[in-house]
């Protein structure tokens, strides 16, 4: 059996040291990235990264209702790389997102429209609304680099993850607890403009350019 286990770790050390493993960074969209690859033979190497955007957060309006709004993006992807002439490569995975923008309200005094119906707001009033983008999502792209050479090198990607994003909202206070004032179906004719733009964001696109180094 020890014999067996020496045998498995000699042969891992001599693959590892033929077709050595890279480390690169890049920056663009989805943000700032870190990853590492490890080749399998000269037309084919397996990598991950962790990339972000951060968290921004501003005002905007919508429909005579001002928000706070928060989004944020983090990712960790798992590709496979087929170079099909040079340093050219096909490029397919999975990434694994955290995608989310949220959007509050708060009464303040001032006049609130929500879904067509305006009343005065009162501080108690809070109306949240979250958009999410699916946790795990299908990468298919193009791209350069990664190639098996050592040293340092460039690399580009073009390319998307697939999939659609879903609205929610939470509401609560003096107005907008009252069914009465401010129906469901009000609440849905808000959302109803927020949810039809983002049915149209079916993909998170990735344009980065970076620097790789080869052991």
């Amino acid at each position: 059996m020890i014999r067996q286990l020496l045998l498995v770790t000699l042969l891992t050390t001599g693959v590892a040291q033929a077709i050595a493993g890279e480390i690169y960074i890049g920056a663009g969209l989805p943000g700032v990235m870190l990853g590492y690859v490890q080749p399998l033979n000269p037309s084919f190497s397996l990598r991950g990264d962790w990339a972000t955007l951060g968290t921004l957060r501003k005002q905007t309006a919508e429909s005579g209702v001002n928000y706070d709004a928060e989004v944020g993006f983090n990712r960790a992807g798992l590709f496979a790389d087929w170079f099909y002439f040079g340093g050219l490569r096909f490029t397919g995975g999975l990434t694994f997102n955290n995608l989310k923008a949220n959007f509050v309200a708060q009464g303040n005094g001032s006049n609130f429209t929500i879904g067509g119906q305006t009343f005065v707001s009162d501080p108690s009033d809070r109306l949240n609304i979250s958009i999410k983008y699916p946790k795990t999502t299908p990468y298919l792209g193009l791209g350069y680099g990664h190639q098996a050479s050592t040293g340092f090198g460039v690399t580009f990607d073009i390319g998307a993850s697939f999939g659609t994003a879903t609205v929610s909202e939470t509401h609560s206070g003096l107005n907008l607890g009252n069914p009465a004032l401010v129906s469901q179906a009000n609440i849905d004719a808000e959302l109803a403009q927020l949810r039809d733009g983002v049915a149209k964001i079916q993909y998170i696109p990735q344009v980065s350019l970076g620097v790789n180094y080869r052991f």
